[in-house]
């Protein structure tokens, strides 16, 4: 109970909790800064583990246990804050005044802000509470810390000597806690009140020290739960955090008196179920009593609630199992009801009513479901891309022969080429779209005497093809009408389905593909390359062939031409100087000495052509009359020299 300082006249200094509040305070003060100090330490390790191996086991395992000790940190500091309390009001201390003269106030506008805020501070810490701030921030250093290393995808790995040397001391740690534990929990209340809620926190440490120790025992490079079981254990750490983070926020509605005793603040339901046997309902029948003053015993409706719950509990109990003999089957289904193991009746769609499990069940059968069966199936899943509708097909969409489809079955035919006869392989793509009948003695045919449906059609329907596609070669294959073929495969395992009393009802049968395998027609495209490049270099020296004969062609016709026309000029000059000798011929008949003269000074004036020069002959015009020459046609030459002419002799000038 509370002590009010201001309502209570009993005197505290008879009451043992606040006799041995000092000695109780130290003992606290001592435990948290231990186990703070061993917190701090482990979070160094981890931090230091992180930066070298973050993959390794220890990094959450440190981080794990360092936070359930500071849970334990948290709720010693809290029950430390308790314990001081009554300190003060066992040993109250002097009053000190400050030395304020009067009429001295504070000087200049920065003093007076910070006295004005420290006021405010100081009420705001006293109306919040310093424990309630305290609690908070470790909730919250644990909840971040143990937030940063959960992860399920770390590797497994051997931990070697180091792990028997953690766990050695983890059970070491553990064993002390223990010790510990043992002495919060053997503590009277009335000298101690607090000492059973940090035993249940004690537990907590101790809880997840264990499970660290056994993940360090178990850790191997095979085994992957260690390292799962120690990311988990964080999680009861987490739990008391936010727990303690919760009350802590709403400690701060309630009303602080400095004369009323206070309560630990630290008090953990989570922990509170750490006993056994566990008793939840209890707990929170005292946490009610304790934080709101509700007594759950003197409510008549809870006594009632706990008279009358197994009764009840037996009534729901038996009402359930009766219900279990109500079954609904669905529209697309039929249901075979069994009464003491014996099918009696099939159930059509709708609700029914039998006897209750055990005594009748009722067996779900498929009412005119229809499936399409493949005759062979890959064994590995195929994983089909969400491929948009402008883009590429899909890799299963491919149906040309040189690639493998998924549903190909490999069939053996015949072979026959002129007098020998071989084998030969074809891949055959061949579907059945099946249900089961609709009958009931189909169903009951189907559920009893089939374990499984599809292997059954698979089976049959791949010797029935491998019967019938023995005697067939591949030109007759290809050839023959595929409905035809379909139906003759349908008929013949519907035959043997209905001989097995399957219950099976083969709706159709749909030939896919019949082709050669992938690689035969990878082979065939190569041979088919290869008559191609033989085609085209046989094209290619054809054309080479044809180009020669073209160029030697051109070569002798043009050597044909040249040589045509030199003769036909050299015929041309030999006439033209034939012409011209007949012509001077004529002319030298007719002139005489003078057409010899002409044709001199002709020969002459070519041969002197860029000479200046006036050539006179003393033959002109006769030894009598001397030639005359009118200089007034004659320019004047670049040499200012006089002029000078030159003359045969006999000449005149």
């Amino acid at each position: 109970m509370q002590v009010d300082l201001e309502l209570d006249a009993t005197p505290v200094a008879g009451l043992p909790r606040f006799q041995q509040a000092g000695e109780q305070g130290r003992r606290l003060r001592w435990l948290a800064c231990g186990l703070g100090g061993l917190a701090g330490l482990g979070w160094l390790l981890a931090f230091f583990i992180g930066l070298f191996a973050p993959q390794s086991v220890w990094l959450p395992l440190l981080v794990n246990q360092s936070a359930a000790l500071l849970v334990l940190v948290a709720g010693l500091q809290s029950a430390w804050w308790v314990a001081q309390w009554r300190a003060r009001v066992m040993h109250p201390p002097t009053a000190q005044l400050a030395a304020v003269e009067e009429g001295v106030a504070a000087e200049g506008w920065y003093e007076r802000l910070l006295e004005r805020l420290s006021l405010r501070g100081r009420y705001l810490l006293g109306q919040i509470g310093a424990p309630a701030l305290w609690l908070a921030g470790w909730a919250l250093l644990v909840l971040l810390s143990t937030e940063q290393v959960w992860s399920l995808a770390l590797p497994a790995a051997a931990l070697g000597l180091s792990a028997n040397v953690g766990a050695a001391l983890t059970l070491l740690l553990a064993f002390a806690l223990l010790v510990l534990e043992r002495q919060l929990a053997q503590e009277p209340p009335a000298q101690w009140p607090e000492a059973a809620a940090l035993a249940q926190l004690t537990r907590v440490v101790i809880i997840t020290l264990l499970i660290g120790a056994l993940c360090l025992l178990f850790a191997s490079e095979h085994a992957v739960w260690p390292i799962r079981v120690a990311v988990l254990s964080a999680i009861l750490p987490m739990l008391v955090a936010l727990e303690l983070l919760l009350r802590a926020a709403l400690s701060v509605f309630s009303p602080r008196r400095e004369q009323l005793e206070p309560t630990l603040l630290a008090r953990s339901f989570i922990a509170d179920m750490l006993r056994w046997p566990p008793q939840p309902w209890l707990a929170l029948q005292h946490e009610m009593h304790n934080r709101f003053g509700i007594d759950l015993r003197q409510i008549w409706a809870f006594s009632y609630m706990r008279r009358a719950l197994l009764p009840v509990l037996a009534v729901v109990a038996l009402s359930g199992w009766l219900l279990t003999g109500v079954h609904e089957i669905p529209l697309q289904g039929r249901g075979i009801y069994e009464r003491f193991g014996k099918p009696v009746q099939v159930f059509g769609p709708g609700l029914h009513s039998g006897l209750p499990w055990p005594l009748g069940r009722v067996i779900s059968v498929e009412n005119g479901v229809v499936h399409e069966l493949a005759t062979s199936v890959n064994d590995k899943p195929i994983t089909v891309p969400s491929d948009s509708a402008e883009g590429p097909a899909p890799l299963t969409a491919n149906r040309l022969w040189d690639a493998s489809h998924v549903n190909d079955k490999s069939q053996v035919i015949a072979s026959s080429r002129g007098t020998q006869q071989g084998l030969q392989i074809v891949n055959m793509d061949v579907r059945f779209v099946y249900r089961i009948g609709l009958n009931d003695e189909a169903a009951l045919a189907a559920t009893y005497n089939s374990a499984d449906v599809p292997t059954l059609i698979r089976s049959t329907a791949s010797r029935i093809l491998v019967h019938d596609f023995a005697s067939r070669t591949l030109d007759g294959l290809l050839g023959d009408d595929r409905a035809g073929l379909a139906e003759e495969i349908g008929r013949a395992v519907q035959s043997d389905l209905n001989r097995l009393n399957s219950g099976v009802e083969i709706l159709a049968t749909v030939v896919e593909a019949i082709h050669p395998p992938a690689g035969a027609a990878n082979a065939y495209h190569s041979v088919q390359a290869a008559q191609i490049g033989a085609r085209a270099l046989i094209a290619r020296e054809r054309g080479a062939a044809a180009q020669a004969t073209n160029e030697a062609q051109l070569q002798a016709s043009t050597a044909r031409d040249q040589a045509t026309a030199n003769a036909r000029e050299i015929n041309a000059a030999a006439q033209t100087a034939d012409l011209k000798f007949s012509a001077e011929q004529k002319a030298f008949a007719s002139a005489g000495q003078a057409f010899v003269l002409e044709q001199y000074f002709s020969q002459l004036s070519q041969g002197l052509r860029k000479a200046r020069l006036l050539v006179l002959d003393h033959r002109l015009g006769g030894s009598a009359n001397a030639p005359t020459i009118d200089l007034r046609t004659f320019t004047l030459p670049a040499d200012p020299s006089p002029a000078r002419t030159t003359a045969q002799p006999g000449a005149t000038h």
